[in-house]
């Protein structure tokens, strides 16, 4: 998405959030999952001046399955829809800029992470992650029996796609593998519905997931595993339903300032849930990355 004015020929990826796991939640083939929060978020990027690029993912409206919460997946997706945007306008610049919600501030985070090593002759200038995802080995063991327990099983399918070997049906009680259809016929709010009323013993055998299995979720899922380089701003809602806010104030920024290679700027949204999160910060993640441009 290029401004029709004001250009300022520098780039920002824009990393979804969870839309889902079928072909038909492609943000970029589905008006009805370009959330509303995307295109507040979206739009005011674009206020800016700079050219927008929102990768679908990996696996969705593509061939493949979606490797859902695989962060090193969505950070090539996010880095290589920047290059792609290059070879479309050869008057944007080698510098750009990532901004993500849930699902894609985890992958936002993974980016930053990779960046040097993957994005060739481009130059990051700064990572906004709202609500991301992370340290799913204390998160993981939380969800069975709450009314998120959809992401938990798309995490489990996305496990799979980059780990054949890992059968989501060894973990999943038989109520709930009636409900796996479900995956492919729905996106997010179908998803969550379907699972949303199951309890922990119907959802899981013996109502836990075993621990190799959160800890291959972790070693895939969890963002911070490496230093950031570039400047982080992260985001997150007091009363977010879907990321507790105590994962994102407590061990990740700690994780993410405790290597001391770049500025980690904290930004906490009172009263917030996940996605008015979005709503609350368009202009103050704008403004931030504008900055980092600057």
């Amino acid at each position: 998405m290029t401004p029709k004015s004001n250009r300022k020929n520098k780039t920002v990826v824009w990393g979804h959030g969870t839309t889902g796991l079928a072909d038909k939640c492609a943000p970029s083939a589905s008006q009805a999952v370009f959330w509303p929060e995307a295109r507040a978020a979206i739009a005011a990027l674009l206020a800016k001046g700079w050219t927008v690029t929102a990768p679908d993912y990996p696996g969705l409206g593509t061939p493949g399955a979606h490797p859902y919460l695989v962060g090193l997946s969505e950070a090539r997706a996010m880095i290589d829809s920047v290059k792609a945007a290059r070879n479309l306008d050869n008057k944007l610049t080698t510098q750009y800029a990532i901004d993500g919600h849930s699902q894609g501030g985890q992958g936002a985070l993974f980016a930053g992470q990779i960046a040097p090593a993957y994005d060739g002759a481009l130059v990051l200038k700064g990572v906004s992650s709202i609500a991301p995802v992370s340290n799913v080995q204390i998160f993981a063991p939380l969800i069975p029996g709450t009314p998120g327990q959809g992401y938990l099983v798309m995490g489990l399918y996305g496990l799979n796609a980059v780990n054949p070997a890992f059968d989501p049906n060894s973990v999943l009680a038989a109520p709930a593998k009636q409900k796996t259809s479900v995956l492919q016929s729905g996106c997010l709010y179908e998803v969550l519905a379907a699972y949303e009323t199951l309890t922990a013993e119907e959802l899981l055998v013996g109502g836990a997931l075993p621990q190799p299995v959160i800890d291959q979720l972790a070693a895939n899922d969890d963002p911070a595993q490496s230093a950031p380089t570039a400047p982080v701003l992260l985001i997150q809602g007091t009363d977010d339903e879907a990321v507790p806010y105590g994962l994102t104030a407590g061990p990740l920024l700690d994780q993410l300032t405790g290597y001391q290679t770049q500025p980690v700027d904290f930004v906490s949204v009172d009263g917030a849930n996940h996605d008015q999160t979005v709503f609350a910060t368009t202009g103050q993640v704008a403004d931030w990355i504008a900055a980092r441009f600057a």
